[in-house]
C-alpha cells in the first residue's frame, strides 16, 4: 500500500531545495506525491514560480493563496491564519498519511498546525538549527508540532532530543538542498556572463539580502550599506522575500539597478541560481544557501548581519554587521582569499534516499503520533 506524502511549498527557495528529493519521492512505487502551493509561488510579483513547479513535471493537488502586497510584520501574523484557514480543507480533500515541512516559515507553521489538529503525521526537515532571528523560534515550534524530524546535521539532533524530541525519531539525513549540486550542468562563467553582460575576467558577486523581521525598520539602511560595500563589483542580485522589510530591499535594488549597480533578478532557476553560485566570486548577503549549499563549491560567502545567527559554518563563511566598512573589508579579503576546499558540514548529497526510505518505511503508530517530552 502506497504512502501519501503532501509537501507544502510557498516559496521558490524551499522548493528548489527540495527539487531533488521530491523527485525521488515521486519515482518511489512505494510512495504518492502531492504538492500543496501558496505564498510567493502563487504572486506574479515574485515571479508566480508554481509554473516552474509544473514545468518539473510536478501536479498541484491544492493551491492556497495569500496577500503579499505592502509587506508588514502583521500582515505576515495575518497570513498565517489566513493559510491556516486554507489548508485545513485542503488537507482533508488530499488526505495525506503524511504531511512534509521544511525550516521555519510562518507557512510551514500554519501547515503544522493544521495537520497536528488533523491527525496526520508531520515529518519537518532541517529542525533543531539555531539561527537567533523569529526564525528559531518559529523553527522550534514546527519541531515541537512534529512527529518525525529529517535533520541535516548531529549538532541539530542533539539540540532536539535535548528539547524532549524522542530520539527514535530523530533522523540525521542531511541537508537535501546539496543532492545533486554537483551533477547539475549548468551554464559555464561566460555563457552566464553573457546574459548579464559582465565581463567573465573581473570579480562577479551574487546577491541575495533579504530583510530580518525584528529589523524591518532598519532595513533601508542594511541595504544602502552593503550596496555601497559593494560599489565596483560585477553584482548580480535577487529581489528579496516577502516578509516585513521587504519594500525598502526592494526599492533599493531596483534604484541601484536603473543606475547600472547591478543587474536584478526576481528569480532564477534553479540551475541558473546553481550556476551562478557556481562560477561567481563571493556569495554576498544573508541567504541560508551561504551558509549550506556555498561551501559545496567552495565559494567564499560573505555573510550579513543577524540573519543566519548561530547556524553551523563552513569555512567559506565570513559573518559580517551590515556596517559599510566591514562589508568592504569581508569582500576584500573574501575575494583576495579565492575559492575553499570542497567540505560541507550539511552533508553527503545523499539526504534524498534517507528521506525517501524514511517516509516510506517509518511506522506511524500511537506512539509515534502521541506527542510528548522525552524527559
Amino acid at each position: 500500500m502506497t504512502r501519501r506524502i503532501c509537501y507544502l511549498t510557498g516559496t521558490r527557495a524551499d522548493f528548489g531545495l527540495m527539487s531533488s528529493t521530491l523527485h525521488a519521492i515521486d519515482r518511489d512505487p512505494r510512495l504518492d506525491l502531492k504538492l500543496l502551493a501558496t505564498g510567493m509561488h502563487l504572486s506574479p510579483r515574485y515571479g508566480h514560480t508554481v509554473d516552474e513547479i509544473e514545468a518539473e513535471g510536478f501536479a498541484i493537488a491544492a493551491r492556497v493563496p495569500v496577500e503579499l502586497e505592502g509587506a508588514s510584520a502583521a500582515g505576515m501574523a495575518v497570513n498565517v491564519g489566513l493559510m491556516l484557514q486554507g489548508f485545513v480543507p485542503a488537507l482533508q480533500a488530499i488526505d495525506p498519511d503524511i504531511v512534509l515541512l521544511l525550516g521555519d516559515r510562518g507557512e510551514m507553521l500554519a501547515g503544522a498546525i493544521a495537520a497536528i489538529h488533523l491527525g496526520i503525521p508531520i515529518a519537518h526537515l532541517h529542525g533543531g538549527e539555531r539561527s537567533g532571528t523569529v526564525d528559531e523560534p518559529v523553527r522550534h515550534a514546527i519541531s515541537k508540532l512534529s512527529h518525525l524530524h529529517f535533520v541535516a546535521t548531529q549538532e541539530a539532533r542533539d539540540r532536539l532530543v535535548r528539547m524532549g524530541e524522542q530520539s527514535t525519531n530523530v533522523h540525521v539525513v542531511g541537508a537535501p538542498g546539496i543532492d545533486g549540486l554537483l551533477e547539475v550542468k549548468p551554464l559555464d562563467r561566460v555563457a552566464l556572463c553573457l546574459t548579464a553582460g559582465f565581463d567573465p575576467a573581473k570579480p562577479i558577486g551574487l546577491l541575495v539580502y533579504h530583510p530580518v523581521l525584528q529589523e524591518a525598520i532598519d532595513a533601508d539602511r542594511q541595504v544602502c550599506e552593503v550596496l555601497s560595500a559593494a560599489e565596483g563589483l560585477q553584482l548580480l542580485a535577487l529581489m528579496p522575500n516577502s516578509d516585513a522589510g521587504s519594500e525598502a530591499v526592494r526599492r533599493q535594488l531596483t534604484q541601484a539597478a536603473e543606475t547600472g549597480q547591478v543587474v536584478l533578478r526576481t528569480h532564477l532557476r534553479r540551475e541558473e541560481y546553481i550556476g551562478w553560485l557556481s562560477c561567481c566570486d563571493v556569495l554576498l548577503g544573508n541567504s541560508s544557501s551561504g551558509i549550506i549549499e556555498a561551501a559545496s563549491f567552495g565559494t567564499p560567502v560573505v555573510n550579513i548581519g543577524t540573519r543566519q545567527n548561530m547556524r553551523q559554518r563552513n569555512a567559506n563563511v565570513t559573518d559580517v554587521p551590515a556596517k559599510l566598512n566591514e562589508v568592504r573589508r569581508a569582500l576584500v579579503e573574501s575575494l583576495a582569499h579565492g575559492r575553499y576546499p570542497l567540505v560541507n558540514v550539511y552533508g553527503d548529497g545523499q539526504a534524498g534516499p534517507r528521506i525517501v526510505d524514511l517516509l516510506a518505511t517509518k511506522p506511524i503508530t500511537p506512539d509515534l503520533m502521541a506527542k510528548c517530552n522525552g524527559y
